[in-house]
């Protein structure tokens, strides 16, 4: 089974370190966050990756060279403004008529690919999309008039549900992206969903992106510390 990887985002929300790179190649503990994505994938038997580069899309090209894994991998520049959907689309011959993985390159989790595949597969639907909770952005204060009886700081919304990316599709999904300026999380989404195409793997342990500079300093403090969840392998 081939995964294929979002990788060609702008990252304006953290350019202070996009500026000079892709967001896929900012490091956490030494690494990309693209290369610790694919650690996840390989330690579940998936070595074959499908790169959808755009923004820098040479640097991540070169990057990809250097390797020094037994993985299969190819990155494809799919334009520098197309969307989401549109770069899913562009890399459609390089995964057949197979199942497939997707997911973006700038998200950690701690999630079984394997019994994500196997639910998939079990649902018999076009598309499965990883759900996890959401972190609060802020401190939570529960109140009993005046006095704080409880504080937790950016707890996990736990009756929120978001896409939390990892998804397990079929080819036929490509039957919903229309070209470039197709947003994967707009239309081809909405109507999976609508049509009851859409199956929902719950992930309720660690589930990070790394949207902001605040995000790459905690991925950093957790790696830092030997408490990186989503380190599955040696």
């Amino acid at each position: 089974m081939k995964c294929v990887i979002l990788a060609g985002g702008f990252g304006t929300r953290i350019f202070e370190e996009t500026r000079t790179k892709p967001k896929p190649l900012v490091e956490i503990g030494g690494k990309p966050i693209l290369w610790h994505i694919m650690k996840s994938y390989s330690f579940y038997g998936i070595n074959d990756f499908v790169i959808c580069c755009g923004y820098k899309s040479n640097m991540i090209q070169e990057y990809v060279k250097s390797f020094d894994e037994s993985w299969n991998v190819i990155a494809i520049d799919t334009g520098l403004e197309t969307m989401t959907g549109g770069r899913l689309k562009r890399v459609q011959k390089y995964v057949d008529q197979n199942t497939f993985c997707f997911t973006y390159g700038d998200t950690l989790n701690n999630v079984n690919i394997s019994d994500l595949i196997n639910f998939h597969k079990k649902h018999q639907l076009l598309a499965t999309v990883t759900a996890c909770h959401p972190n609060e952005k802020y401190g939570i204060l529960q109140l009993k008039e005046n006095l704080v009886v409880e504080f937790r700081e950016k707890p996990p919304l736990e009756n929120v549900w978001v896409n939390g990316g990892y998804f397990v599709l079929e080819p036929d999904i490509f039957d919903y992206i229309e070209g470039d300026n197709t947003v994967w999380e707009k239309t081809p989404l909405e109507k999976l969903a609508c049509e009851e195409n859409l199956s929902a793997f719950k992930h309720v342990d660690f589930y990070q992106p790394m949207d902001t500079l605040s995000d790459k300093n905690y991925l950093n403090k957790l790696w830092d510390s030997n408490n990186a969840k989503w380190r599955l392998w040696n």
